[in-house]
Protein backbone atom coordinates (compact mmCIF):
# COMPACT_ATOMS: atom_id res chain seq x y z
CA UNK A 1 0.00 0.00 0.00
CA UNK A 2 1.42 3.39 -0.94
CA UNK A 3 2.20 6.12 1.56
CA UNK A 4 -0.49 8.21 -0.16
CA UNK A 5 -3.14 5.59 0.62
CA UNK A 6 -1.95 5.26 4.22
CA UNK A 7 -2.01 9.04 4.61
CA UNK A 8 -5.70 9.17 3.66
CA UNK A 9 -6.73 6.60 6.26
CA UNK A 10 -8.23 7.76 9.54
CA UNK A 11 -10.37 6.58 12.40
CA UNK A 12 -13.88 8.02 12.69
CA UNK A 13 -14.02 11.10 14.92
CA UNK A 14 -17.78 10.67 15.43
CA UNK A 15 -17.10 7.98 18.04
CA UNK A 16 -16.39 8.82 21.68
CA UNK A 17 -13.18 6.78 21.57
CA UNK A 18 -11.36 4.05 19.67
CA UNK A 19 -12.96 1.25 21.68
CA UNK A 20 -16.44 2.43 20.72
CA UNK A 21 -15.49 2.42 17.05
CA UNK A 22 -13.95 -1.05 17.29
CA UNK A 23 -17.17 -2.34 18.83
CA UNK A 24 -19.31 -0.68 16.15
CA UNK A 25 -17.16 -2.25 13.47
CA UNK A 26 -17.66 -5.68 15.03
CA UNK A 27 -14.00 -6.15 15.88
CA UNK A 28 -14.36 -7.06 19.55
CA UNK A 29 -15.37 -10.65 20.35
CA UNK A 30 -13.66 -11.10 23.69
CA UNK A 31 -10.85 -9.45 25.62
CA UNK A 32 -9.09 -9.54 28.92
CA UNK A 33 -10.34 -6.92 31.43
CA UNK A 34 -12.40 -4.70 29.10
CA UNK A 35 -12.40 -1.56 31.22
CA UNK A 36 -8.65 -1.78 31.87
CA UNK A 37 -7.98 -2.33 28.17
CA UNK A 38 -10.26 0.53 27.14
CA UNK A 39 -8.51 2.81 29.60
CA UNK A 40 -5.08 1.73 28.31
CA UNK A 41 -6.09 2.46 24.72
CA UNK A 42 -7.46 5.88 25.68
CA UNK A 43 -4.77 7.01 28.12
CA UNK A 44 -1.71 6.98 25.92
CA UNK A 45 0.28 5.03 23.35
CA UNK A 46 0.80 1.35 24.06
CA UNK A 47 2.83 -1.21 22.15
CA UNK A 48 0.88 -4.17 20.76
CA UNK A 49 1.50 -7.06 18.42
CA UNK A 50 -0.09 -9.62 16.18
CA UNK A 51 1.59 -12.77 14.91
CA UNK A 52 1.39 -14.29 11.43
CA UNK A 53 2.69 -17.81 10.86
CA UNK A 54 4.27 -18.62 7.47
CA UNK A 55 2.24 -21.76 6.78
CA UNK A 56 1.62 -20.58 3.18
CA UNK A 57 3.37 -18.20 0.77
CA UNK A 58 0.70 -15.54 1.21
CA UNK A 59 -1.56 -13.96 3.79
CA UNK A 60 -5.34 -14.37 3.39
CA UNK A 61 -8.56 -12.62 4.39
CA UNK A 62 -8.42 -13.81 8.00
CA UNK A 63 -5.01 -12.14 8.29
CA UNK A 64 -6.40 -9.00 6.67
CA UNK A 65 -8.83 -8.56 9.57
CA UNK A 66 -5.87 -8.41 11.95
CA UNK A 67 -3.81 -6.13 9.72
CA UNK A 68 -6.62 -3.60 9.44
CA UNK A 69 -7.24 -3.78 13.19
CA UNK A 70 -3.53 -3.11 13.71
CA UNK A 71 -3.75 -0.14 11.37
CA UNK A 72 -6.75 1.31 13.26
CA UNK A 73 -4.78 0.99 16.51
CA UNK A 74 -1.77 2.64 14.87
CA UNK A 75 -3.92 5.53 13.62
CA UNK A 76 -4.95 6.07 17.25
CA UNK A 77 -1.28 6.55 18.15
CA UNK A 78 -0.37 3.05 19.35
CA UNK A 79 2.81 1.22 18.32
CA UNK A 80 2.56 -2.01 16.32
CA UNK A 81 4.94 -4.95 16.29
CA UNK A 82 4.44 -7.20 13.25
CA UNK A 83 5.56 -10.69 14.21
CA UNK A 84 6.14 -13.23 11.47
CA UNK A 85 6.71 -16.60 13.07
CA UNK A 86 9.94 -18.03 11.80
CA UNK A 87 9.86 -20.57 14.63
CA UNK A 88 6.12 -21.10 15.18
CA UNK A 89 5.76 -21.48 11.42
CA UNK A 90 8.01 -24.54 11.68
CA UNK A 91 5.48 -26.08 14.10
CA UNK A 92 2.02 -24.85 13.15
CA UNK A 93 -0.84 -24.25 15.55
CA UNK A 94 -3.15 -27.23 16.08
CA UNK A 95 -6.01 -27.46 13.63
CA UNK A 96 -9.26 -28.95 14.95
CA UNK A 97 -9.11 -32.04 12.73
CA UNK A 98 -5.63 -33.24 11.82
CA UNK A 99 -1.91 -32.71 12.19
CA UNK A 100 -0.29 -30.15 9.91
CA UNK A 101 2.30 -31.20 7.35
CA UNK A 102 5.61 -29.72 8.46
CA UNK A 103 7.32 -27.59 5.82
CA UNK A 104 11.08 -27.51 5.38
CA UNK A 105 13.15 -24.87 7.15
CA UNK A 106 14.10 -23.41 3.77
CA UNK A 107 10.45 -23.10 2.71
CA UNK A 108 9.44 -21.49 5.98
CA UNK A 109 12.34 -19.01 5.77
CA UNK A 110 11.26 -18.03 2.26
CA UNK A 111 7.65 -17.60 3.35
CA UNK A 112 8.73 -15.46 6.33
CA UNK A 113 10.16 -12.95 3.86
CA UNK A 114 7.06 -13.00 1.67
CA UNK A 115 4.63 -12.54 4.55
CA UNK A 116 6.70 -9.83 6.20
CA UNK A 117 6.71 -7.85 2.95
CA UNK A 118 2.95 -8.30 2.55
CA UNK A 119 2.13 -7.28 6.11
CA UNK A 120 4.38 -4.23 5.86
CA UNK A 121 2.17 -2.73 3.15
CA UNK A 122 -0.70 -2.16 5.59
CA UNK A 123 1.14 -0.22 8.29
CA UNK A 124 3.29 2.88 8.46
CA UNK A 125 6.96 2.41 9.30
CA UNK A 126 7.53 6.12 9.81
CA UNK A 127 6.88 8.55 12.65
CA UNK A 128 6.77 8.27 16.43
CA UNK A 129 4.61 5.14 16.39
CA UNK A 130 6.28 3.44 13.43
CA UNK A 131 5.62 -0.27 13.02
CA UNK A 132 8.47 -2.65 13.79
CA UNK A 133 8.94 -6.12 12.21
CA UNK A 134 9.97 -8.97 14.53
CA UNK A 135 10.69 -12.67 14.01
CA UNK A 136 10.32 -15.14 16.89
CA UNK A 137 13.13 -17.28 15.49
CA UNK A 138 15.46 -14.60 16.88
CA UNK A 139 14.81 -15.68 20.46
CA UNK A 140 13.85 -19.34 20.07
CA UNK A 141 16.76 -20.46 17.87
CA UNK A 142 19.46 -19.66 20.48
CA UNK A 143 17.50 -21.39 23.26
CA UNK A 144 18.40 -25.00 24.06
CA UNK A 145 15.72 -27.59 24.77
CA UNK A 146 16.85 -27.76 28.40
CA UNK A 147 16.64 -23.98 28.80
CA UNK A 148 13.19 -23.99 27.16
CA UNK A 149 11.89 -26.65 29.57
CA UNK A 150 13.50 -25.08 32.66
CA UNK A 151 12.77 -21.43 32.01
CA UNK A 152 9.46 -21.57 30.14
CA UNK A 153 7.95 -25.05 30.39
CA UNK A 154 7.98 -25.02 34.20
CA UNK A 155 5.36 -22.23 34.20
CA UNK A 156 2.78 -24.33 32.32
CA UNK A 157 0.36 -26.80 33.86
CA UNK A 158 -0.59 -29.74 31.67
CA UNK A 159 -4.17 -29.78 32.91
CA UNK A 160 -4.76 -26.23 31.73
CA UNK A 161 -3.01 -26.91 28.42
CA UNK A 162 -5.30 -29.88 27.83
CA UNK A 163 -8.35 -27.69 28.35
CA UNK A 164 -7.58 -25.38 25.41
CA UNK A 165 -10.23 -25.75 22.71
CA UNK A 166 -7.90 -26.70 19.85
CA UNK A 167 -6.10 -29.28 21.99
CA UNK A 168 -9.23 -30.84 23.45
CA UNK A 169 -10.79 -31.10 19.98
CA UNK A 170 -7.77 -33.01 18.75
CA UNK A 171 -7.58 -35.24 21.82
CA UNK A 172 -11.14 -36.33 21.11
CA UNK A 173 -10.46 -37.00 17.43
CA UNK A 174 -9.07 -40.10 15.77
CA UNK A 175 -5.95 -38.15 14.75
CA UNK A 176 -4.93 -37.23 18.30
CA UNK A 177 -2.24 -34.59 18.74
CA UNK A 178 1.55 -34.71 18.67
CA UNK A 179 3.74 -33.25 21.38
CA UNK A 180 5.01 -30.86 18.71
CA UNK A 181 1.63 -29.18 18.13
CA UNK A 182 0.70 -29.55 21.80
CA UNK A 183 3.69 -27.33 22.59
CA UNK A 184 2.61 -24.57 20.20
CA UNK A 185 0.78 -22.62 22.91
CA UNK A 186 3.98 -22.48 24.97
CA UNK A 187 5.89 -21.01 22.02
CA UNK A 188 3.23 -18.37 21.47
CA UNK A 189 3.24 -17.55 25.17
CA UNK A 190 7.02 -17.16 24.97
CA UNK A 191 6.59 -14.68 22.11
CA UNK A 192 4.38 -12.40 24.20
CA UNK A 193 6.75 -12.60 27.17
CA UNK A 194 9.75 -11.71 24.99
CA UNK A 195 7.97 -8.77 23.39
CA UNK A 196 6.73 -7.63 26.80
CA UNK A 197 10.28 -7.62 28.13
CA UNK A 198 12.02 -6.28 25.02
CA UNK A 199 9.58 -3.60 23.85
CA UNK A 200 7.11 -3.16 26.74
CA UNK A 201 4.45 -4.74 24.52
CA UNK A 202 1.26 -5.00 26.60
CA UNK A 203 -1.37 -6.24 24.13
CA UNK A 204 -1.78 -9.00 21.58
CA UNK A 205 -4.52 -9.21 18.95
CA UNK A 206 -5.80 -12.27 17.13
CA UNK A 207 -8.88 -14.24 16.16
CA UNK A 208 -11.22 -15.52 18.84
CA UNK A 209 -10.56 -19.09 17.68
CA UNK A 210 -6.98 -18.53 18.94
CA UNK A 211 -8.08 -17.49 22.44
CA UNK A 212 -6.21 -20.32 24.16
CA UNK A 213 -2.95 -19.43 22.43
CA UNK A 214 -3.48 -15.71 23.03
CA UNK A 215 -4.04 -16.07 26.76
CA UNK A 216 -1.06 -18.41 27.03
CA UNK A 217 1.05 -15.27 26.79
CA UNK A 218 -0.83 -13.24 29.40
CA UNK A 219 -0.66 -16.18 31.80
CA UNK A 220 3.09 -16.57 31.25
CA UNK A 221 3.75 -12.84 31.69
CA UNK A 222 1.86 -12.86 34.97
CA UNK A 223 3.70 -15.95 36.25
CA UNK A 224 7.15 -14.66 35.30
CA UNK A 225 6.81 -10.93 36.06
CA UNK A 226 3.71 -10.64 38.26
CA UNK A 227 2.36 -8.05 35.81
CA UNK A 228 -0.73 -8.02 33.59
CA UNK A 229 -1.08 -7.73 29.83
CA UNK A 230 -4.03 -7.56 27.46
CA UNK A 231 -5.57 -9.62 24.68
CA UNK A 232 -8.07 -8.35 22.12
CA UNK A 233 -9.71 -11.09 20.05
CA UNK A 234 -11.78 -10.41 16.95
CA UNK A 235 -14.82 -12.52 16.05
CA UNK A 236 -14.52 -15.38 13.63
CA UNK A 237 -16.12 -13.80 10.58
CA UNK A 238 -18.89 -15.90 9.09
CA UNK A 239 -21.50 -15.37 6.43
CA UNK A 240 -25.17 -15.01 7.33
CA UNK A 241 -25.59 -18.74 6.58
CA UNK A 242 -22.97 -19.60 9.21
CA UNK A 243 -20.23 -20.55 6.76
CA UNK A 244 -16.70 -19.34 7.48
CA UNK A 245 -16.01 -16.20 5.49
CA UNK A 246 -13.04 -15.99 3.16
CA UNK A 247 -13.41 -19.32 1.42
CA UNK A 248 -14.11 -19.33 -2.31
CA UNK A 249 -15.10 -22.73 -3.69
CA UNK A 250 -13.07 -24.38 -0.95
CA UNK A 251 -9.98 -22.22 -1.45
CA UNK A 252 -8.74 -19.33 0.65
CA UNK A 253 -8.88 -15.85 -0.84
CA UNK A 254 -5.24 -14.79 -0.86
CA UNK A 255 -3.72 -11.30 -0.77
CA UNK A 256 -1.06 -12.29 -3.31
CA UNK A 257 -2.16 -11.41 -6.84
CA UNK A 258 -0.47 -14.56 -8.18
CA UNK A 259 -2.63 -16.81 -5.99
CA UNK A 260 -5.91 -14.87 -6.21
CA UNK A 261 -5.99 -12.59 -9.23
CA UNK A 262 -7.13 -8.99 -8.76
CA UNK A 263 -10.19 -9.72 -10.91
CA UNK A 264 -11.15 -12.76 -8.82
CA UNK A 265 -10.48 -10.76 -5.66
CA UNK A 266 -12.70 -7.90 -6.83
CA UNK A 267 -15.46 -10.29 -7.91
CA UNK A 268 -15.33 -12.08 -4.55
CA UNK A 269 -16.26 -8.86 -2.76
CA UNK A 270 -18.73 -7.82 -5.44
CA UNK A 271 -20.65 -11.07 -4.85
CA UNK A 272 -21.06 -10.65 -1.08
CA UNK A 273 -24.68 -11.24 -0.06
CA UNK A 274 -26.91 -8.33 0.91
CA UNK A 275 -27.21 -9.77 4.43
CA UNK A 276 -23.43 -9.56 4.93
CA UNK A 277 -22.25 -6.53 2.98
CA UNK A 278 -22.71 -3.86 5.67
CA UNK A 279 -20.77 -5.90 8.21
CA UNK A 280 -17.99 -6.36 5.64
CA UNK A 281 -17.84 -2.61 4.99
CA UNK A 282 -17.37 -1.99 8.71
CA UNK A 283 -14.56 -4.51 9.11
CA UNK A 284 -12.66 -4.28 5.83
CA UNK A 285 -12.83 -0.59 4.85
CA UNK A 286 -11.98 2.77 6.34
CA UNK A 287 -15.30 4.26 5.26
CA UNK A 288 -16.80 6.37 8.03
CA UNK A 289 -19.92 5.51 9.99
CA UNK A 290 -21.94 8.06 7.99
CA UNK A 291 -20.68 6.62 4.68
CA UNK A 292 -21.52 3.07 5.72
CA UNK A 293 -24.96 4.13 6.95
CA UNK A 294 -25.53 5.90 3.62
CA UNK A 295 -24.74 2.69 1.75
CA UNK A 296 -27.00 0.77 4.13
CA UNK A 297 -29.87 3.11 3.24
CA UNK A 298 -29.19 2.62 -0.49
CA UNK A 299 -29.15 -1.14 0.04
CA UNK A 300 -32.57 -0.98 1.67
CA UNK A 301 -34.05 1.30 -0.99
CA UNK A 302 -32.50 -0.15 -4.15
CA UNK A 303 -30.69 -3.44 -3.50
CA UNK A 304 -30.62 -4.24 -7.22
CA UNK A 305 -28.10 -1.41 -7.76
CA UNK A 306 -25.63 -3.22 -5.46
CA UNK A 307 -24.06 0.10 -4.46
CA UNK A 308 -22.79 -1.33 -1.16
CA UNK A 309 -21.14 -4.29 -2.88
CA UNK A 310 -19.53 -2.05 -5.49
CA UNK A 311 -18.14 0.22 -2.79
CA UNK A 312 -16.88 -2.77 -0.80
CA UNK A 313 -15.22 -4.41 -3.80
CA UNK A 314 -13.49 -1.18 -4.84
CA UNK A 315 -12.33 -0.20 -1.35
CA UNK A 316 -10.85 -3.58 -0.39
CA UNK A 317 -9.24 -4.15 -3.79
CA UNK A 318 -7.68 -0.69 -3.52
CA UNK A 319 -6.40 -1.49 -0.02
CA UNK A 320 -4.84 -4.80 -0.97
CA UNK A 321 -3.64 -4.07 -4.50
CA UNK A 322 -3.91 -0.37 -5.44
CA UNK A 323 -6.46 2.25 -6.42
CA UNK A 324 -5.35 1.86 -10.04
CA UNK A 325 -5.78 -1.91 -9.93
CA UNK A 326 -9.21 -1.55 -8.34
CA UNK A 327 -10.30 0.86 -11.07
CA UNK A 328 -9.01 -1.55 -13.72
CA UNK A 329 -11.22 -4.31 -12.29
CA UNK A 330 -14.27 -2.02 -12.37
CA UNK A 331 -13.58 -1.28 -16.02
CA UNK A 332 -12.92 -4.94 -16.81
CA UNK A 333 -16.19 -6.07 -15.24
CA UNK A 334 -18.10 -3.45 -17.22
CA UNK A 335 -16.33 -4.21 -20.51
CA UNK A 336 -16.76 -7.97 -20.24
CA UNK A 337 -20.50 -7.53 -19.99
CA UNK A 338 -20.71 -5.12 -22.92
CA UNK A 339 -20.75 -1.86 -20.96
CA UNK A 340 -17.27 -0.67 -21.91
CA UNK A 341 -14.51 -1.05 -24.47
CA UNK A 342 -12.56 -4.29 -24.19
CA UNK A 343 -9.70 -2.74 -26.14
CA UNK A 344 -9.19 -0.21 -23.34
CA UNK A 345 -8.19 -2.98 -20.92
CA UNK A 346 -4.48 -3.70 -20.63
CA UNK A 347 -3.07 -7.17 -21.18
CA UNK A 348 -2.54 -7.89 -17.46
CA UNK A 349 -6.14 -7.02 -16.56
CA UNK A 350 -7.57 -9.03 -19.44
CA UNK A 351 -5.40 -12.02 -18.61
CA UNK A 352 -6.43 -11.83 -14.95
CA UNK A 353 -10.10 -11.65 -15.86
CA UNK A 354 -10.16 -14.33 -18.56
CA UNK A 355 -8.31 -16.84 -16.38
CA UNK A 356 -11.20 -16.66 -13.94
CA UNK A 357 -13.68 -17.60 -16.69
CA UNK A 358 -14.06 -20.88 -18.56
CA UNK A 359 -11.41 -20.51 -21.22
CA UNK A 360 -9.54 -22.19 -24.03
CA UNK A 361 -6.39 -21.70 -26.09
CA UNK A 362 -7.22 -21.56 -29.81
CA UNK A 363 -5.63 -20.18 -32.98
CA UNK A 364 -7.12 -17.60 -35.27
CA UNK A 365 -9.46 -19.19 -37.77
CA UNK A 366 -11.17 -21.43 -35.21
CA UNK A 367 -14.96 -21.55 -35.81
CA UNK A 368 -16.86 -19.62 -33.17
CA UNK A 369 -19.23 -22.56 -32.80
CA UNK A 370 -16.23 -24.71 -31.83
CA UNK A 371 -15.08 -22.09 -29.32
CA UNK A 372 -18.50 -22.18 -27.68
CA UNK A 373 -18.12 -25.93 -27.23
CA UNK A 374 -14.48 -25.78 -26.14
CA UNK A 375 -15.23 -23.24 -23.42
CA UNK A 376 -18.29 -25.14 -22.21
CA UNK A 377 -20.82 -22.43 -23.03
CA UNK A 378 -22.78 -25.05 -24.98
CA UNK A 379 -22.75 -28.83 -25.02
CA UNK A 380 -22.44 -29.49 -28.76
CA UNK A 381 -21.79 -27.92 -32.15
CA UNK A 382 -25.46 -28.16 -33.02
CA UNK A 383 -26.34 -26.31 -29.82
CA UNK A 384 -23.69 -23.71 -30.68
CA UNK A 385 -25.14 -23.10 -34.14
CA UNK A 386 -28.62 -22.87 -32.67
CA UNK A 387 -27.46 -20.30 -30.07
CA UNK A 388 -25.89 -18.20 -32.84
CA UNK A 389 -29.00 -18.44 -34.99
CA UNK A 390 -31.13 -17.28 -32.06
CA UNK A 391 -28.97 -14.16 -31.69
CA UNK A 392 -27.61 -14.96 -28.24
CA UNK A 393 -23.87 -15.17 -28.96
CA UNK A 394 -21.37 -12.30 -28.79
CA UNK A 395 -17.67 -12.18 -29.66
CA UNK A 396 -15.84 -9.22 -28.13
CA UNK A 397 -19.24 -7.65 -27.46
CA UNK A 398 -20.28 -7.87 -31.12
CA UNK A 399 -23.28 -10.07 -31.94
CA UNK A 400 -22.38 -13.14 -34.03
CA UNK A 401 -24.93 -13.68 -36.80
CA UNK A 402 -23.20 -16.21 -39.05
CA UNK A 403 -23.25 -19.80 -37.81
CA UNK A 404 -20.09 -20.50 -39.83
CA UNK A 405 -18.15 -17.47 -38.57
CA UNK A 406 -14.59 -17.90 -37.32
CA UNK A 407 -12.29 -16.07 -34.94
CA UNK A 408 -10.45 -13.67 -37.26
CA UNK A 409 -8.80 -10.87 -35.30
CA UNK A 410 -9.22 -10.82 -31.50
CA UNK A 411 -8.09 -8.13 -29.09
CA UNK A 412 -4.52 -7.17 -30.00
CA UNK A 413 -4.23 -10.62 -31.53
CA UNK A 414 -4.09 -12.18 -28.05
CA UNK A 415 -7.56 -12.40 -26.52
CA UNK A 416 -11.23 -12.89 -27.29
CA UNK A 417 -14.28 -12.74 -25.06
CA UNK A 418 -17.26 -14.96 -25.76
CA UNK A 419 -20.64 -14.22 -24.24
CA UNK A 420 -23.84 -16.21 -24.39
CA UNK A 421 -26.86 -14.15 -23.45
CA UNK A 422 -26.35 -11.34 -20.95
CA UNK A 423 -24.29 -13.01 -18.25
CA UNK A 424 -22.50 -16.20 -19.36
CA UNK A 425 -18.89 -15.48 -20.29
CA UNK A 426 -15.84 -17.38 -21.50
CA UNK A 427 -12.34 -16.39 -22.59
CA UNK A 428 -10.13 -17.31 -25.50
CA UNK A 429 -6.36 -17.00 -25.42
CA UNK A 430 -5.25 -16.81 -29.06
CA UNK A 431 -2.23 -18.81 -30.02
Amino acid sequence: MSNAVLAKQSNDASFADLWQELQWRGLVAISTDEEALRMALNSGPITYYCGFDPTAPSLHLGNLVQLLLMRRLQLAGHKPLVLVGGSTGLIGDPRPTAERTLNTKETVAEWVQLLAAQAARFLSFEGENAARPVNNLDWTAPMSAIDFLREIGKHYRVGKMLSKDAVSARLNSDAGISYTEFSYQILQGLDFLELFQRYECVMQTGGSDQWGNLTSGTDLIHRVTGKSAHVLATPLITNSDGQKFGKSEGNAVWLDAELTSPYAFYQFWLNVEDADVIDRLKVFTFLSRSEVEGLEAQLAEAPYLRAAQKALAFEVTALVHSVETAQAQVEAAAALFGQGELTNLDDATLTSALKELPNTNSPLGTPIAQLLVDTGLVASLSAARRAIAEGGVYLNNEKVTDEAASLEIGIRGKFAVLRRGKKTLAGVFIG
